[in-house]
Order: C-alpha cells, then structure tokens, then sequence
C-alpha cells in the first residue's frame, strides 16, 4: 500500500530526497488511519450501541472495562455505551432501534418474551439474585409473615420478584410506589423497602443503620431466585448476526474479568463514566457494588459466566406464571442464544 502511495504521491514526482520522506510520511499517516478503523483481525469494526439498564455504576463495571481496556475492539467492534434509566429505558431504545444491546432481569425478559415482544437472552450474567426487602427490627418484623398489613415500597420498574414473595406468603400489604432513593423508609413512612444487596443495601448502612438493625428478606432464600442482569437483543439481530451478538457477549465477559481480577482500575473506569454522567456516589460505595457484583456472577466455580441454566430459567418462568405475571412460558431454546457453547 506504502509503495502505491509513493508512485502516486505528487511530492515523488519531484526525484527529491525530502519529496520521497514527506510522501512516506503521507503514506504512513494514511495506513495508520485504515488500522485505527480496524480489528486486529484486520476487519473494518462494527458499529453497535449498548444501554445499560441504569446510569453509570458498579453495577455495569464489566462493560465500561471492556470498552476502556480494548475488548470490544479486540473483537471488532465499536461499541457505544449510552446511558440507561428513565430518560432511556433499555427495551424501549431497544425497540425503537436506538440501541443494538441491552441489559434486563431475567424476570422483566421473560415477560416481555412472553407477551410478544421478540428478543433474545444472549448471556446470562448475574447467577444469583440481589433482590432484597429491607425492615426494621424494631418495628417488629422478622418473618415474612409479620408482614401482613405493613406498608412496603417497590419499584414500578422492578416489581416481578417482590409481588410473586408477597403472593407466596399471602401477604396483604399497602404498597407505596418506591423512588430512586431510600428517603421514606429511612423517615419511617414505609415499614419496608425493596433494596438490591449490591447497592441500597449498603446505602442504608452509610445512612448509619447497623445490619443488626435490620431484617433483610433476600428473595433467593425464599424460593424466588430470580436472576437479574442479562444481556438482550431483538431476535431479528440474532438471526441476522449471530457472530456479532457473541462477539459482543465474549467481549463483554472479558471485561467483567478483568474488573473482577483488578478491582482498583476497573473503579478507576467506573468512576471516570459516574464523574462524566454527575452521579451522586462515592468510590467506597462502588467498591462494594463491586465486590458485591462478583459475588452474584461468579458464585460457582463449575458454572461459566454468562449461562443462563434452564433450570434457573424454568424457575422464574414457573414462578411468573404462577402469580398470574404470563400465561405462557416461552420457549426455553427460543428465548435463550447461548453463545457460550457456540464458541
């Protein structure tokens, strides 16, 4: 390509010593900048978007690494990370075209599966729920049962898993909207808050609560395992680019293990993405979301990372539908691509 360039390179055709370096460094310029477009497969990159299901946090480490550190480029792609919540719901960019790839509960994929929404669970990340209910031991709460007749705040956006334990247990409760904060339950107003372990959970502690204050009702000990990240995309992505969807997934678990085996530099990319979005969080806090993240996506040694089991899944489906959530369960091997055992 460099020797086309010089033949053609007008500077050249001045037979000059100085015309030839300037032509070369013409040349070299040029071939750097095809490079910087490419894999190092030698493949022009793929554009693709990809929306967390939340604003920049712990929570999503793996992702923010693998884009920072190079994965996703080592594997040709060019991945726009954008940032999720309410100003950008996942499904609905997901839907709307705005973004390739998105991260859901297994829960919420399950439903929205179910009800017709065609996409497709290409990796299962979180293996073990972080779904929580938090009450104060003093306002007499230590069982599922002294629940009855309380007032408990849930997520509009996240309320498969609380509803299906408050069912089980035939709890008849007042339930109060719950906001992105822990304000009513910290002011007394609610008896008990919905909470994730990797993150209000320890917000509460910060709040100067111990944890011998509190009964924390993890939904996992009740039955109610309910996976929650996953990465999803629309079926028609799936069919019509198998590769990319798994290049993508493999990209992304190479980042989660390389924030899992160096924490400190992957806070570093945390929260280089929290200061750049002006989230309220601090860095002991996303330490231990963490932590707390690999805990919940590495809890077994003999499970890889990202499968999504069919039992796991047959287990929520079970649930969903029992509680009225769906009335039919999807399609196990439909709703699941399964990268991991196609590489």
């Amino acid at each position: 390509m460099i020797s086309i360039l010089l033949t053609k390179c007008a500077l050249c055709k001045r037979n000059s010593l100085h015309g030839t370096f300037l032509c070369t460094l013409h040349a070299l310029f040029f071939l750097f900048l095809v490079l910087a477009g490419s894999s190092a497969h030698g493949e022009q990159l793929r554009k693709v978007t990809f929306i967390p299901q939340w604003q920049p946090q712990a929570q999503f480490a793996g992702y923010y690494v693998a884009k920072e550190k190079g994965m996703y480029k080592n594997y040709g792609l060019d991945v726009t990370v954008l940032r999720g919540g309410p100003e950008c719901p996942p499904l609905e960019s997901l839907a709307e075209g705005k973004a390739d790839f998105v991260t859901l509960f297994l829960a919420d994929g399950i439903q929205q599966r179910a009800q017709g929404v065609s996409i497709v669970n290409i990796g299962q990340l979180v293996q073990q729920s972080g779904f929580m209910l938090v009450a104060r031991k003093s306002s007499g709460i230590m069982k599922p049962e002294d629940l009855q007749g309380k007032t408990v705040s849930i997520w509009s956006d996240f309320q498969l898993q609380p509803l299906a334990f408050l069912r089980k247990y035939g709890l008849d409760v007042k339930i109060i909207p719950q906001t992105a904060t822990l304000n009513l339950f910290l002011r007394g107003a609610v008896d008990a808050a919905s909470a994730m372990w990797y993150n209000e959970y320890h917000l509460l502690l910060n709040a100067g609560l111990d944890e011998d204050e509190l009964t924390a009702f993890f939904l996992k000990t009740y039955g109610l395992n309910f996976p929650e990240d996953g990465i999803y995309c629309l079926e028609e992505t799936w069919k019509r680019d198998e590769e990319l969807c798994c290049d993508f997934l493999r990209a992304s678990l190479e980042g989660w293990r390389y924030a899992f085996t160096y924490p400190d530099e992957a806070l570093d990319i945390v929260m280089k993405y929290v200061k750049e979005a002006h989230v309220g969080t601090n860095r002991i806090h996303q330490k231990w979301m963490l932590e707390r993240m690999k805990d919940i996506i590495v809890p077994w040694k003999d499970i890889p990372m990202g499968s999504l089991r069919r039992e796991d899944y047959h287990a929520v489906a079970r649930e969903l539908k029992m509680n009225d959530f769906i009335q039919q369960v999807p399609d196990f091997d439909e709703f699941y691509g399964n990268c991991p055992k196609k590489r």
